[in-house]
């Protein structure tokens, strides 16, 4: 008992320092957007991106970087995510446009259709917080922040969409393509996927632009 209250204590002065970060913004800024990617490196899949606009309160208790939470507890934060945020919009780019496009105009392109689902829905950003990098394309204002994901409270909660959205998708393609474990990896470049793409060949969803894939090879250029 004693445990679980501390940790949730723990989870609670998270989540209060990610707010005070997105409140220090929002004293300039009406309308926040965070915008977070997932699937840079992975071998096979598409790259998903998701732009979340949350109100000041009530706080969500648990949330940070969506690499740091369990898959468990993502997927239960996804749908208080959905239920508290003001909006929120998806982007998803496939392994083709990656192999046709390239992997960084795949990543730009998906958060640039998350924001412009938000402005289709009337939601007219005064400053993009995005992890990382400047998104390209864009004509809002934008502040890209280092490990975003770990900073702003938008920019996590865009995360954790991103990444429960992406892996329902490479769940959905262990029942289209069996024998692969996306379901596991998830399409990452793990040394078991790497090893059953040697066996069975690519699948429609395998990006052949990367190394692992095009040609065999067991080195991995981490992009993620």
């Amino acid at each position: 008992m004693a445990k679980n209250a501390t940790l949730h204590k723990k989870e609670l002065e998270r989540a209060r320092q990610l707010y005070e970060y997105d409140e220090t913004e929002r004293r300039l800024h009406r309308c926040i957007v965070g915008v977070d990617e997932v699937g840079r490196g992975p071998m096979a899949g598409p790259v998903v991106a998701a732009a979340v606009i949350l109100p000041p309160k009530p706080l969500i208790n648990g949330i940070d970087d969506s690499k740091k939470l369990t898959p468990k507890k993502r997927e239960r934060l996804f749908d208080v995510i959905l239920d508290t945020c003001l909006a929120f919009g998806i982007g998803i780019r496939s392994s083709r446009f990656v192999d046709q496009r390239g992997i960084v105009e795949a990543t730009h392109s998906a958060m640039r259709m998350a924001v412009l689902s938000l402005v289709g829905k009337g939601f007219q950003p005064d400053l993009i917080l995005v992890d990382g990098y400047r998104i390209s394309g864009l004509s809002f204002p934008q502040k890209a922040l280092v490990r975003g994901d770990s900073t702003s409270a938008s920019v996590a909660t865009a995360s954790i969409v991103a990444k429960v959205i992406r892996d329902r998708v490479m769940d959905r393609f262990e029942t289209l393509y069996p024998g692969y474990g996306f379901e596991k990896h998830k399409g990452y470049c793990t040394a078991s996927h790497r090893s059953i793409v040697k066996a069975l060949g690519p699948c429609p969803i395998h990006r052949r632009s990367f190394a692992p894939v095009s040609n065999g090879s067991d080195e991995v250029d981490d992009v993620s």
